[in-house]
């Protein structure tokens, strides 16, 4: 009998343990991806800082002082819908972010769309701000089924086209709203790439701007960093740079040809618009290719060359921006990393 005992007393001393533990484990999950988050933004910060040393830059803080008229959180859809606007006497006056760090700054909220307003005079405008990756980004484009299609005229890249409702939609935020974003100070572009396989990579570009519809959207950034290979300069060698560098290039679609291509339109035979030249090493808005490797009579996938080559059409892209004082201040102690 004292043997049963001992025996009924061991297991449930087994039993609780057992449930401490899976407690503690639950508790400990979530300070972990916390701990995952707060590494992968030092691991951007520090390769920026890598980057500015090489170019024996110093940090620019850019202060950020636009306000605008309010901004109202739907928690169900995690979009944020302007409410109409307060007249000048009366009522509280409510910030109107603009762009995703502010907006994280402020609210500390999760991924999702929100309406932002990057100028006083601009209306806002709806943006998906990824909050996961050292937080702040805001999206500018991404691709991850399909079902969109990139193939468009010229005021569909000019005012912006695709789903804005889930992180499952596929769009391009607008070449107008891109300028407005990017109009104030110096921005960093992160690209991510996905293939087939689930393999992820990616690619940085300091100084990344874009020029308005009068210049044609014309494309600058700076120095490079990061894993994909640096296909916005067109390649390794001195050929593929005069053919496929993307700097400096002005915007092309399919009824507005403004690459240096003379014996065709880069942006009718890669279908997508993009800052051609003559013509690409990466094409991100290109055709949906399912599993890959591809043939076709052109190389007019959704390709990064200097990563999986010009004949692989990716399965998963995106496009981000978030102002560099913005990393400086992580950096510094300043910013969201608490």
């Amino acid at each position: 009998m004292p043997q049963l005992v001992f025996i009924l007393a061991f297991q449930a001393l087994t039993s609780l343990q057992i449930s401490a533990e899976k407690a503690c484990q639950t508790s400990e999950v979530s300070t972990l991806k916390e701990e995952i988050r707060m590494l992968n933004n030092k691991l951007l910060i520090g390769e920026w800082k890598v980057m500015h040393l090489r170019a024996h830059r110093r940090f620019r803080l850019v202060p950020n002082l636009e306000l605008s008229l309010e901004h109202k959180k739907n928690t169900s859809e995690n979009i944020s819908e302007p409410s109409p606007t307060l007249p000048s006497t009366g009522g509280s006056l409510l910030v109107h972010d603009k762009d995703c760090t502010e907006l994280y700054d402020r609210l500390k909220p999760g991924s999702g769309f929100y309406r932002i307003k990057p100028k006083p005079l601009l209306e806002p405008f709806l943006v998906y701000c990824d909050m996961d990756d050292g937080a702040g980004w805001t999206v500018i484009q991404k691709r991850i089924n399909g079902k969109v299609d990139f193939d468009r005229k010229w005021e569909d890249y000019k005012n912006g086209f695709g789903n804005f409702q889930s992180s499952k939609d596929e769009f391009w935020l607008g070449n107008d709203h891109i300028h407005a974003l990017l109009s104030d100070g110096e921005n960093v572009l992160k690209i991510e790439l996905m293939d087939w396989n689930g393999v992820r990579s990616y690619a940085m570009y300091d100084r990344f701007r874009v020029s308005d519809e009068k210049d044609k959207y014309r494309l600058h950034y700076g120095m490079y960093s990061g894993q994909a290979g640096d296909a916005l300069s067109g390649g390794a060698n001195m050929v593929e740079q005069w053919s496929a560098s993307h700097n400096g290039m002005q915007f092309s679609t399919r009824d507005q040809d403004h690459d240096r291509y003379l014996q065709g339109s880069c942006a009718a035979e890669n279908r997508g618009g993009w800052w051609y030249n003559r013509c690409h090493a990466a094409n991100l808005n290109g055709r949906f290719y399912r599993g890959g490797e591809y043939k076709a009579k052109y190389d007019n996938g959704v390709v990064w060359g200097t990563w999986r080559g010009l004949w692989y059409s990716l399965r998963h892209t995106a496009m981000k921006l978030r102002p560099s004082s913005y990393m400086d201040n992580i950096g510094s102690g300043g910013g969201p990393v608490e």
